[in-house]
């Protein structure tokens, strides 16, 4: 029986869920000077369905979908805490997501919502003719304050409050992609409190204490059935690409990298460690 008292590892535990919406209404397209304005379109409904979702400013509708308040300890953490991604990086678009949230807030410690393809009709060759179908694949990244298993059915109520009960949600087909659970060790957390003492021994100044990064991963295997506190050191920056062709780490990043993780696990080595796992 193997035992243990904290996960250390190199990635992030925010939670993911993917999900289709499918607008179906028949079957082959209609041609658009015999049909148009007596057949619905699908892609029209389904913009308007994920309009019902998310606001034109990217602040989610759907208030099953948004945490409560933020924990005092994880506004803490994030005071002060600028999101810079480095010369490479995307200008920040100001006014989007949640308007009373700062940027480190928006993307460490609230949910939100991505529609990351959607398709109507064949974008690469139109035609006159009332498609049948439109398909959008989407991404709601949320936090520990969310309801994992209750993320598909409230957007199933909202959609039919909202009138558009003929927009079906479906899983993607991967039935294992992008589903993952959302987990939080709180920063004022005996090991993170040891964790960031150590970083900061190592680099000679405070590092950035992140509630939870912007990664996914089976993180709850750890903390919800192992019970264990969970310590996650990224070796990437933010404008590295990830998931795309330009996909790196930079050498900086990499002997930084080196260096952080030597000094931790020296302390740990030293045997100064939160006096509850002793």
């Amino acid at each position: 029986m193997f035992s243990a008292d904290v996960f250390i590892a190199s990635d992030g535990p925010r939670g993911v869920k993917n999900f289709d919406l499918v607008c179906e209404l028949r079957e082959g397209g209609h041609h658009s000077g015999n049909w148009g304005g007596l057949l619905a379109n699908p892609g029209i409904i389904l913009s308007h369905a994920l309009a019902s979702i998310v606001s034109e400013t990217g602040r989610i509708k759907v208030k099953e979908w948004l945490p409560g308040p933020l924990p005092n300890s994880v506004k803490a953490a994030l005071r002060g805490l600028t999101v810079d991604g480095g010369e490479n990086a995307p200008e920040i678009d100001e006014g989007w997501g949640e308007p009373d949230l700062s940027a480190a807030e928006q993307v460490y410690g609230w949910n939100s919502f991505e529609v990351l393809a959607f398709k109507v009709g064949n974008p690469d060759r139109p035609v006159n003719a009332v498609p049948p179908r439109a398909w959008a694949h989407c991404q709601l990244r949320f936090i520990a304050d969310t309801d994992r298993d209750a993320i598909i059915p409230a957007l199933r109520k909202h959609l039919d409050e909202n009138g558009f009960d003929m927009v079906e949600v479906q899983p993607p087909p991967d039935m294992n992609a992008g589903d993952f659970g959302s987990t939080r060790t709180d920063p004022e957390n005996p090991w993170s409190v040891w964790a960031s003492n150590s970083l900061e021994r190592t680099i000679g100044s405070p590092p950035a204490v992140i509630p939870q990064l912007g990664g996914s991963i089976c993180n709850d295997v750890f903390t919800d059935l192992l019970d264990l506190p969970t310590i996650w050191v990224p070796h990437s920056y933010a404008s590295c690409s990830q998931h795309a062709p330009n996909e790196h780490i930079l050498l900086s990043e990499a002997r930084s990298a080196i260096e952080l993780m030597a000094g931790l696990y020296w302390d740990l080595g030293e045997g100064d460690i939160p006096a509850q796992a002793v």
